[in-house]
């Protein structure tokens, strides 16, 4: 065998498996049929935010987790993460969210309210350049040792033999690759374009609102959102879409409206009734499941990471 663990997949979920499994001094290797910066994670806005994620007390436990790592990594140069001033806001009255006070999270007063939006809370969170993070993970695992090779796997049974360890971190993939029928690929459209003078974020959080609005400001271009299509695996940007997603944000930040367009991106959120965490003993492997994460892989990464490299380290000091 060629490595002591193989991680499956090269989004936020299996980059930061690989690097927490690398930087406890296994020999990893991160097999991908798309390099990072083609995954649904590159495609992602992306600020922390618990995002319709279950079980509740553990996506709680791995979101502070998280948190509390890219507050660290903020400061650091290179990660493309900053921390960010922002509001969520709503159309009906609604309740301060749970993880609020993580995060500072206080009742928006009537002047900070954009018109339309009768509720709202403004906090401080980390908000991530996603394709500079995905890079910044790579470098963090190949000085940790690690390795990413671009390789497909028809099953997961093919993957068995190549490791004593194998983490299945495929995402939406998990459909075929698990034969996990519970996973749906959730189609997200966004649009970056330049910035005109934005340096705060928003996020429309209206409960049961069909459509999502949010708009996510980085030094020179601002990520506009977006959609959540279930059941739809279409990557091609669809320019219907991409125009009323322009229009919404325009409707919240007028400056948007003429806003040169950078790019279109397309991701397939992995959504499952809750995240599969969970582990198997196949002869000599020990296989890991790391995936259903929904719109909150990011969110979730850090502490789901740090879950399975503990229980890696558990099942090695257990294994006769």
């Amino acid at each position: 065998m060629s490595a002591s663990a193989v991680v499956i997949g090269a989004g936020v979920s299996g980059l930061t498996t690989a690097v927490c499994l690398a930087e406890s001094g296994m020999d990893v290797r991160v097999d991908t049929d798309r390099p990072p910066g083609a995954t649904t994670s590159a495609a992602a806005g992306a600020m922390w935010d618990p995002y319709l994620a279950e079980p509740r007390d553990l996506v709680e436990r791995w979101s502070r987790v998280t948190l509390s790592v890219l507050t660290e990594l903020s400061s650091v140069t290179g990660s493309g993460i900053r921390l960010l001033d922002g509001t969520q806001q709503s159309r009906i009255p609604c309740e301060l969210p749970t993880w609020g006070p993580l995060v500072g999270a206080r009742r928006c007063a009537p002047g900070e309210l954009r018109d339309g939006f009768v509720a709202g809370w403004r906090y401080r969170a980390p908000l991530v350049d996603m394709p500079r993070y995905l890079r910044y993970l790579v470098d963090r695992l190949t000085e940790a040792g690690g390795r990413v090779r671009e390789h497909h796997y028809d099953s997961l049974d093919d993957a068995l033999p190549e490791a004593p360890v194998v983490v299945n971190c495929s995402g939406s993939d998990a459909r075929f690759l698990a034969a996990d029928a519970e996973v749906e690929a959730v189609r997200g459209q966004l649009v970056v374009v330049e910035n005109p003078g934005i340096h705060r974020f928003f996020c429309d959080d209206t409960p049961g609102a069909e459509d999502l609005t949010y708009i996510y400001p980085h030094p020179d271009v601002v990520v506009l959102g977006g959609t959540s299509d279930r059941d739809n695996w279409e990557l091609r940007p669809d320019r219907a879409e991409a125009e009323e997603i322009v229009r919404r944000c325009a409707a919240v930040e007028p400056s948007l409206a003429k806003a040169r367009i950078v790019e279109h991106r397309v991701g397939l959120r992995p959504a499952r009734s809750s995240v599969r965490l969970a582990e198997e003993r196949h002869a000599d492997t020990l296989l890991l499941h790391n995936y259903g994460h929904g719109g909150a892989g990011l969110t979730l990464s850090w502490g789901c990471a740090r879950e399975v490299a503990e229980r890696v380290r558990a099942a090695r000091v257990t294994s006769p």
